[in-house]
């Protein structure tokens, strides 16, 4: 499966973490697609050629897994959920933050989010305790992405009706 690994990436120990995660996806056979890594292979570091090369790397991906660490999930990956959302690709969140955070209503998938994340996951793996091993955590990613479904039906254009109804 191509997987676009979404997460911060700001700090030594995030941009460590997110590589320890692509190599384990990549050795059970996933191609992943590294934000950090893959701005490695342009030219310029100009915003408009990382925003391309970034939402090409959404837009090819059958899934994305995306790191929701923070009191707030960090923006670009939430900006990531969201395409990733409209284009009918299927979000895996991962959160082992053990805080608090987002919203918390009624039957909302993944409480310690905010709720449009939250409800635009396919799946989640949620192991907030400072105890648990890395391992347990990668593993519990793959099994979430071995029961994804197929890929989504793509999504089509509204159109105004022929009685002139519409914008």
């Amino acid at each position: 499966m191509r997987l676009y690994l979404a997460g911060p990436l700001f700090t030594q120990a995030e941009r460590a973490w997110n590589l320890r995660l692509a190599t384990a996806l990549t050795e059970a056979g996933h191609v992943v697609f590294l934000p950090q890594a893959e701005i490695q292979t342009i030219q310029t570091i100009e915003a408009d050629a990382i925003f391309r090369l970034d939402v090409d790397g959404v837009r090819s991906a059958d899934a994305v897994v995306a790191i929701l660490d923070g009191a707030d999930a960090d923006s670009g990956t939430s900006f990531e959920c969201g395409l990733a959302h409209a284009l009918g690709i299927p979000i895996v969140a991962v959160r082992t933050d053990f805080r608090g955070g987002g919203d918390d209503l009624p039957g909302q998938a993944l409480p310690t989010i905010n709720l449009m994340l939250a409800q635009a996951v396919a799946g989640a793996v949620h192991l907030p305790g400072p105890s648990v091993a890395f391992e347990v955590i990668a593993r519990a990613v793959l099994e979430v992405l071995s029961a994804l479904p197929g890929p989504a039906a793509p999504l089509q254009r509204l159109t105004a009706t022929s009685g002139g109804e519409g914008p």
